[in-house]
């Protein structure tokens, strides 16, 4: 079973209206919330990445998911499960990391640390939306521009590096280990926009954001790959198609809004009648289903890409 049968699985046996985007809205109190966890094996290895590199890359996951609802980051917890054998400056390190990932207006305001028998990190965001309109991945309508924010595949492109032995330090191992949530870019949106609109963190891909978006909206989004961005570099690589797509763990965002709203960002396409994704490479086309965007991104019940 895959990640998205199991949320689909929670959403209809709790039957929450809450479950399904970045965030769950909570308009009675004035928030969103998000939790995401990081599992070694999984998501991360100490054999290349640092208890500081952990707590940054651990709170800009979350950050990136309260960004791409709209809202303004305000508050974190952390839990930690740990091994017997991390020591205390393993502790100072990851929150060394996590602080500079918050900058000064964001609080680490509680948390848990537990035994276990790996490292697994467990972060909560809190995010305010006073003043603001919170986004929905269903919120994408015909005649809305495509506009993203952030490179893609750099960050796949460096855990592939990661994984090769390769550790020095470039544009694309930095990525991987110490991603840039795109935090101003969504909280702009969320301020100045007055209608629906959709918005969605780049965690599982570029491709995975965009067919999202496509189904939960009932829409066709028809998109140019010439204009998304990424660092030339990836140039380099012979799939380079795949890693700007499918790559994964850049932490841009994608935002479906109406083409007058000056938001920054590229235009990378627009919304017409069908569903699903259209994406244009020169002169041909290719159509993306659900199912083949699916079968193709990264699956953490079946460690696919485990490390």
């Amino acid at each position: 079973m895959r990640e998205k049968e199991f949320i689909s699985t929670i959403k209809t046996m709790l039957n929450s209206n809450y479950i399904g985007d970045d965030c769950a809205y909570l308009p009675d109190l004035g928030i969103v919330v998000t939790q995401d966890s990081l599992v070694e094996g999984v998501h991360f290895s100490l054999d290349y990445m640092t208890p500081y590199q952990l707590g940054y890359k651990s709170v800009m996951v979350n950050l990136s998911d309260v960004a791409s609802s709209g809202a303004n980051p305000k508050y974190l917890t952390i839990a930690l499960s740990l091994p017997t054998n991390i020591d205390k400056n393993f502790i100072e390190e990851f929150y060394k990391g996590a602080q500079e990932a918050c900058g000064r207006e964001i609080k680490i305001v509680g948390g848990d640390i537990t035994g276990a028998d790996k490292v697994y990190v467990s972060v909560s965001a809190i995010g305010a939306t006073e003043y603001r309109k919170i986004a929905s991945r269903k919120n994408a309508k015909v005649g809305y521009k495509v506009v993203v924010a952030g490179l893609h595949g750099s960050s796949a492109a460096g855990l592939r590096q990661l994984l090769s032995g390769n550790k020095s330090e470039n544009n694309f191992t930095k990525a991987h280990l110490e991603p840039v949530a795109q935090v101003e870019f969504g909280k702009n949106i969320g301020k100045n926009i007055q209608v629906d609109y959709a918005m969605m963190d780049t965690s599982d891909g570029l491709m995975d954001a965009l067919s999202t978006i496509a189904n939960e909206s009932g829409v066709l989004l028809e998109v140019y790959f010439d204009k998304i961005p990424y660092d030339y570099h990836l140039v380099n690589f012979e799939d380079i198609q795949d890693l700007v797509l499918f790559g994964g763990e850049d932490y841009g965002i994608v935002a479906v809004v109406p083409k007058d709203l000056e938001c920054g960002g590229v235009e990378i396409g627009e919304v017409k009648k069908g569903l699903g994704v259209d994406l244009r490479f020169g002169q041909n086309v290719t159509h993306y289903s659900k199912e083949d965007v699916e079968n193709k991104i990264y699956n953490h019940f079946e460690g696919k890409n485990e490390i």
